[in-house]
C-alpha cells in the first residue's frame, strides 16, 4: 500500500521536528500507542493496542530512522507483528518544510500487511486509518500549543490564525515528535 499526505502544523519547523523527535510526545499523540522506547541510535520499540471493526490486537515492533536531515526531515522503516490479527512492515518519507503559517509535514509511506489486518475490506481500512490520522494530528496540534503556548493556533482545515500574545516556550525537546509521527504512520498502515 501507498499513502501520501501533508497537514499544516501550527509551530515553527525546529519546533515541529524537535516535537516529532520526543518519544514521551509522540506515544501520548499516537492512537493506541502502549510503548515508544528508545532502543539504540535511532532505534525505538513501540507498541499499540488496536481495533479496527472485528479485529483488535496489541502490536509491537520497532522503528528505525535513517537519512536524517535536522530539522528538515528523514526516512523511516518499521516492522510490527500483531499475533494472527497480522504483521506489517514499510519505510516513510517525511520531511518538514517552513511556510508563513509555521511548517507543513509532508509524508510518503509505502508498506505491506497480511494476516486478519489485511483481510478487512478496504473501505473499512480507509476510515480506520483516516480517523487514525486525524486523532493523531489532533494531538500533535494539542502537544504543540502546550510545548510552545507562543506558536500560531491553527483553524478547522488546517489554516493558521492569528498568533496569540508571546509567552516562554519550553526548552527543545530531544529527537521524539518526528519519530511519533512515523510510528503512528506505522500502526496507520499496518491497520490499513
Amino acid at each position: 500500500m501507498d499513502m501520501t499526505g501533508s497537514r499544516q502544523l501550527a509551530a515553527t519547523q525546529e519546533q515541529a521536528w524537535n516535537a516529532l523527535n520526543d518519544p514521551a510526545v509522540l506515544k501520548r499523540c499516537i492512537p493506541g500507542c502502549e510503548k515508544f522506547e528508545p532502543t539504540g541510535d535511532n532505534a525505538y520499540a513501540v507498541g499499540s493496542a488496536i481495533k479496527i471493526g472485528p479485529v483488535a490486537a496489541r502490536f509491537s515492533g520497532k522503528v528505525t530512522l535513517s537519512d536524517i536531515q535536522p530539522p528538515s526531515g528523514y526516512t523511516l522503516a518499521f516492522e510490527a507483528q500483531g499475533g494472527v490479527a497480522g504483521f506489517g512492515k514499510g519505510e516513510s518519507h517525511v520531511k518538514l518544510l517552513p511556510n508563513e503559517g509555521g511548517c507543513e509535514i509532508h509524508y510518503q509511506v509505502h508498506s505491506t500487511v497480511g494476516g486478519k489486518i489485511a483481510q478487512l475490506g478496504q473501505r473499512l481500512i480507509d476510515g480506520a486509518a483516516k480517523s487514525m490520522a486525524d486523532d493523531f494530528f489532533r494531538r500533535l496540534d494539542a502537544e504543540l500549543q502546550a510545548l510552545y503556548p507562543s506558536a500560531l493556533p491553527v483553524a478547522a482545515e488546517g489554516a493558521a490564525v492569528a498568533p496569540r500574545p508571546a509567552s516562554r516556550g519550553l526548552p527543545p525537546l530531544a529527537w521524539g515528535v518526528i519519530s511519533a509521527l512515523l510510528t503512528w504512520v506505522v500502526y496507520f498502515l499496518f491497520f490499513h
